[in-house]
């Protein structure tokens, strides 16, 4: 119990003391000062490779751009082409989808098909 209240005694005279608080105050700053720098390195480093990213995905989207074009040039072709132009469209979404009607045209008065949705 002797031992208990001498450090009690230790830490109220610590508290009152401004030079242990200034050390202490002092600590915390340059904990939070390295803690920043090291955030901030970290930054640098991701903005840096968010801008190779960045970059690679602008040669890979043009690269793509391009083979694509040389695929629709080949299949434009008829005599080379292995698949016809119309259906690298379709895979594309280049194409407009037609619908096909699910009811029959009614007979004899001339009004067109209208589709039939059922949930």
């Amino acid at each position: 119990m002797e031992w208990a209240s001498k450090v009690m005694n230790a830490a109220t005279r610590a508290s009152n003391n401004n030079t242990v608080i200034n050390v202490f105050l002092v600590g915390a700053f340059v904990a939070l000062s390295v803690r920043s720098v090291k955030q901030q390195r970290d930054i640098e480093a991701l903005e840096s490779q968010k801008d190779r990213l960045l970059i690679t995905n602008k040669a890979m989207k043009k690269s793509m751009w391009d083979w694509k074009q040389q695929l629709f040039a080949e299949a434009s072709s008829p005599d080379t082409a292995i698949v016809p132009l119309s259906k690298l469209k379709a895979i594309y979404g280049e194409s407009p989808i037609t619908l096909h009607s699910t009811v029959p045209a009614a007979q004899g008065d001339g009004k067109s098909a209208v589709s039939k949705i059922v949930i």
